[in-house]
């Protein structure tokens, strides 16, 4: 799609404020309440308490985050429930380990995943579900159906107790690639485009480390996006899974 000189300046100009960054402490823009007993896999990851990050389950043990959720406090994660208030909190877990991928520096540089062993084997039930990921590496068609959930801003800048959910689809990644390089970002290797273009539904801030869903499978981890819920025609970012599967079955399988 092409520009007009007109809007591509104005873009650039309304671009030199922001800041990239991941987003960590996120909310789902133009999203609907998540239907009662969907996406039980979906987790809370929590600083001191309070909601910092999306997360799922993706083994009884291991809850799958964005590396940049990793920030200072003490981390707990909650499941099985769409109401994250205080009083609706009934499976809160201790992280007794953080995996961060040991080449994450910070979001645009990529590899930004990162696995929370909780401090106990959790038993799936009817309010908790384990959601499947990639059993092999292989591409994401454009213009796939998918959807993204959690609990970060709204369009309102609202922070919400309330799980919300809305459709994305994926973008092809020679686009994605060429509109982030209008604003000056050469996007990382290993990710997936998806929502924030030609669409007005996405992540923000506090969504960071839920998942993106396409056909029931985990396919992506919410990674960033421009640092602002009303931004501009730029798409949103997450880390593609399949690329570090042998890295998350090592992590798995080492038990730690």
């Amino acid at each position: 799609m092409k520009m007009s000189a007109t809007y591509s300046l104005l873009l650039t100009v309304a671009l030199t404020s922001l800041t990239l960054t991941g987003t960590f402490g996120a909310d789902i823009i133009n999203g609907k309440k998540a239907k009662k007993n969907s996406l039980q896999y979906l987790a809370s990851v929590q600083i001191d308490g309070k909601h910092k990050c999306g997360g799922f389950l993706i083994d009884p043990s291991y809850v799958l985050t964005a590396a940049h959720c990793d920030k200072s406090g003490n981390m707990t994660v909650i499941l099985g429930t769409h109401n994250i208030g205080p009083e609706e909190a009934r499976l809160r877990f201790t992280v007794q380990n953080k995996h961060k991928h040991p080449s994450f520096k910070n979001p645009k540089n990529g590899n930004d995943i990162m696995l929370l062993k909780l401090s106990r084997k959790l038993k799936t039930s009817k309010g908790v579900k384990i959601v499947k990921i990639p059993r092999k590496d292989k591409p994401i068609k454009p213009k796939s159906k998918c959807l993204v959930a959690g609990w970060g801003k709204t369009e309102q800048h609202n922070v919400v107790n309330d799980l919300l959910v809305t459709d994305v689809s994926t973008i092809n990644f020679t686009v994605c690639q060429t509109m982030w390089r209008k604003v000056k970002v050469n996007l990382p290797d290993n990710i997936l485009c998806a929502g924030g273009f030609e669409t007005k539904s996405g992540a923000c801030q506090g969504d960071s480390g839920g998942p993106l869903v396409c056909s029931g499978i985990a396919v992506g981890v919410v990674s960033f996006n421009l640092g602002r819920c009303d931004y501009p025609n730029i798409p949103n970012i997450y880390t593609q899974i399949s690329k570090y599967l042998p890295w998350i079955k090592k992590v798995i399988n080492g038990g730690a």
